[in-house]
């Protein structure tokens, strides 16, 4: 866990200090709610690499009735322009996180932990007002790589509210 969270951190820190191409504000940072089995609730940063391609890095947590998991999320995307402050985009990336169950059935006590990784894309919608603020809409298919915890494809559909500086 710890290993997770440093390795994260130095990301962060890596693209913090990138420069980027375009004007204007290059960062975003806010929350983004998605759900897939559980509210989940993600701290959510973009950084502008070009004038259409951002990085977005997510930690994100999730919980359901007997699961916890946590998940750092690198997204690489690209951005349409639609009209005015309103955009597409589109992206893929990669996760990786832990989780953790346990559930008492009749008395006993069951528990199990592990690390997962998955695929995953990326398609949605933004608008960012005049302040600056954004908010987008997304879906994510997420393709998990451990039977563990998950195995197969799952859907993300996602609410982000970012202030821009």
């Amino acid at each position: 866990m710890k290993k997770l969270l440093l390795s994260a951190g130095i990301l962060f820190g890596i693209v913090v200090t990138g420069q980027a191409q375009t004007g204007g504000p290059k960062n975003a940072l806010g929350l983004r709610f998605g759900g897939n089995h559980g509210l989940g609730t993600e701290i959510s940063y973009q950084r502008n690499l070009k004038q259409n391609n951002r990085l977005e890095l997510n930690l994100g947590w999730r919980n359901n009735k007997h699961v916890d998991a946590l998940k750092v999320t690198g997204l690489y995307e690209w951005v349409w322009n639609i009209e005015g402050n309103f955009n597409w985009f589109a992206g893929a990336g990669a996760a990786i996180g832990t989780w953790n169950y346990r559930e008492t059935h009749h008395g006993e006590r069951y528990s199990d932990s592990g690390t997962y990784g998955l695929l995953t894309g990326n398609i949605g919608i933004e608008y960012t007002f005049d302040i600056p603020l954004q908010i987008s809409l997304d879906l994510r298919p997420e393709l998990y790589l451990n039977d563990s915890y998950r195995d197969g494809l799952y859907a993300d559909l996602g609410l982000a509210i970012r202030y821009k500086f």
